[in-house]
Formats: C-alpha cells, structure tokens, sequence
C-alpha cells in the first residue's frame, strides 16, 4: 500500500463575491467564459499546480454548485478539496476558508476565482517563495502614465517605478496570517487584500513577477478579455485528434472444428501435407476464425458468421490471409488498429512446435505487421479434442483506436 503525503500547502479560493459589476446574472464565480464557469477555469489552473489542499468559499446558496465545479476540476484528485460558505465581506471569505485548513498546512495561498485564467506556474512560484516569516505577492509592472489629480485638475506625475498591479494568489505562512486576521477582526478593521492585511500586522511582504493571464474578470470588456484568450488558445481540431487518448479494447473469439473432409490440413495460416483438414465452409482454419471473431468483437463488429458464413459464398475455400486481411480492413474502417493478437488450440494433432515461427509470422503478415503468438496444448486424452476427433481454438486479441471514428464511442 502506497501512502500519500497530506500537502502542507492549501489554496483558499474565494468564489463568494456577488459579481454586480459584471452583471453576469449570477455570482461572478458561476458565470460562464465558454463552455465553463469563471470558477472552473480558476480550479483547473489550481489542480494544474502542485498538489495542494483546496478550499473554495462559495456564497450562500451555491454550496453545491462549487462542489459540482470542484469534482469535476479534481478529478480522481477530489479529497484534496472542499467547499464552505462564506461571508459579507472578503475577510470574512477568507476566515471561513481559514477554519476549514487542515493541521498540516504550513503555508496557505489565497486566491480570487476572478483571476480565473492564472497560470499554474504563477500559483507554484508563489508557493515556493513564501518563507517561514514572509508573504509573497505576484505583481506586474503598470505600464500606465499615472498623474495625481485634484478634482478636474492634474497637479502632478507618480513615478511608476514605486508601483505595481498586485495579482493573486498571495502566499503566506499559516500561522503568521492567523494572527494577522484575528488582529484584523480585533481592530475592525477591513482591508482590501491579504497581503495588506499581512503587512498590517507588521510582517514583512515580497514581491515575485505575476502574469498577464492573471487579470481580475470584473467587468463585461474583462469577460470578453478572457474568452478571447481562450479562443486563441483552444486548439485546433487536428490537435484535439493528437492528443485524444487512445481507446484500448480486448476481444475474445473460439473456434472448433470436427476432422473430415477431403485434402490436406490448413491450420495457423499453413498447409499440413499428409494431416487430415477440418470441416468447414471454407478451409476450416479454426486458429485463424479464433482470430478473426476476437478481432470482430472487441471493434464491437459482430462475428465471423456476420461477415464470412454460408451468406457470403465468395469465402468458400478461402484460407486464413484472406480472412484475416478482410478483418483487418473492417476494423480500419472502423476506427482500430491492431495491438496484437494471442491464441491457443487444443488438440493432439498436428505437432506444432516446429512450425511455429513460420505459423505466427504468416498470420502476423496478414494483419499488416501486428505481433501474433500462437500456443498449443494436449488435453491428456480427455474431451473430444483428447480423443482426436477436432480441434479447439481461444484467441484474445488487443486493438486500438485511432481516436477520430470509432474512437469517440469508446
């Protein structure tokens, strides 16, 4: 059993604000930028990062909307995360999120659902950089001219050298930003982020270079913003194609033959001069319709019968590079490719051994390259195979798809 180390980081992430100047018709965090919320996108760049606990602070009567958002960000990740109410205020926010922090968390970040498009690399900077007695603070240089105004009138220039546009999440010590909040609440005093707040208490603040990414969704032109950053960043529909998981399946298909009939053997793909043939409507080749149907089956294309009975005549006859080959256009028609193909007959006669190798390659062939393995085993005597009447043949065979066809319904 593996053990997980309990992260000693956690995210506060506050999704409690009301979103009025957004005028998005529902709490900013639940407004959509595409096909997701602005709270999705912020969770997915939280998950992206390193592992962490996540709390998301959510206003009152969205609990269970965060909670959906949250599973579905998390993944197979969702008991690193919870969701709690928060409050009037965004100090508040934050001390609900506090209260929820486990007891090995050492250092807490807070961030604003509204800078929903911050890249992870940003959130792990921030977490590497906070120290035992220092909070840190991603910034951008503003770029702006800045005067100082009175009233209508412009009185004089701000050196922009001394400022800088501060962005979250804000990295803090837990047990120094604690303190800081319970001094806060003890003052009455209400600050504007976390790491005035910080400062407030006298602590000391860091900054580290933010992103462009990270900008606050406030107002409609911001939502605007952040969709288009998305659209340009969405990839095309080849991408999609490249980087869709391929779909993995497994087939089983059985075959047996009765001995009859005039001629010689045809068995694994070769001629056996002087071996009495199986039965069949074609050559009998009971190893290579084992294959087929495990191929069949597991593209979800039906059987051997379906496609080679008695109904298609043109098969009468036929040996195994005819069927195999067919079987291999089906599947690619279909959306698969070939993995590799195992199987294994049951009878007394003939001795395989010898032809083995040639066996496999000849049926490997026939399916454009892909690996076949091919085994044979006596029964001691007992069932019909034992007693020489037939042959028995399993076959499992691996295939995969190529992502486009087939591949969606997998």
């Amino acid at each position: 059993m593996t053990l997980i180390p309990v992260p000693d980081t956690a995210i506060i992430v506050v999704a409690a604000g009301s979103g009025t100047r957004l005028d998005g018709g529902a709490p900013k965090a639940f407004v959509g930028i595409d096909a997701h919320s602005i709270l999705r996108h912020a969770l997915d760049g939280v998950f992206a990062a390193a592992p962490a606990q996540i709390v998301v602070v959510a206003p009152a009567g969205f609990e269970g909307d965060a909670e959906t958002e949250l599973r579905e960000a998390a993944g197979d990740r969702s008991d690193l995360g919870r969701v709690v109410t928060g409050g009037d205020t965004r100090q508040q926010s934050v001390a609900a999120g506090l209260a929820a922090l486990w007891g090995d968390v050492r250092t807490v970040l807070v961030h604003d659902a509204a800078r929903a498009l911050t890249p992870p690399e940003v959130i792990d900077a921030v977490r590497g950089a906070v120290d035992a007695e220092t909070g840190i603070l991603p910034t951008l240089p503003v770029v702006d001219t800045l005067k100082r105004v009175d009233g209508d009138a412009v009185v004089g220039p701000i050196d922009r050298s001394e400022l800088a546009a501060a962005q979250t999440p804000q990295g803090f010590p837990r047990a120094l930003l604690e303190r800081a909040y319970e001094r806060a609440f003890a003052d009455g005093i209400e600050y504007t982020d976390d790491a005035a707040l910080f400062a407030a208490a006298g602590h000391g603040v860091r900054h580290i270079t933010g992103s462009a990414r990270g900008f606050k969704i406030t107002t409609p032109a911001d939502l605007e913003r952040a969709r288009h950053l998305l659209a340009e960043s969405a990839p095309s529909a080849t991408e999609l194609d490249a980087q869709r998981p391929v779909a993995t399946r497994v087939g089983i298909g059985t075959d047996v033959h009765a001995f009859g009939g005039e001629g010689d053997l045809w068995l694994a793909g070769l001629e056996w001069q002087g071996e009495q043939p199986l039965s069949g409507h074609s050559d009998g080749d009971a190893v290579a319709h084992a294959i087929v149907d495990a191929l069949l089956g597991a593209a979800g294309l039906g059987d051997i019968g379906e496609h080679f009975g008695t109904a298609h005549p043109e098969y009468a006859g036929a040996h195994a590079a005819v069927f195999l080959a067919r079987t291999r256009e089906l599947l690619a028609d279909a959306g698969f490719e070939i993995g590799n193909v195992s199987a294994q007959f049951q009878g007394n006669r003939p001795r395989f051994s010898a032809r083995r190798v040639e066996a496999e390659r000849v049926l490997s062939a026939a399916l454009g390259g892909a690996p076949v393995s091919i085994t044979a085993t006596t029964t001691d005597g007992l069932g019909f195979t034992g007693r020489g009447e037939g042959i028995s043949v399993t076959a499992i065979a691996l295939i995969h798809s190529n992502g486009r066809r087939a591949g969606k319904e997998s």
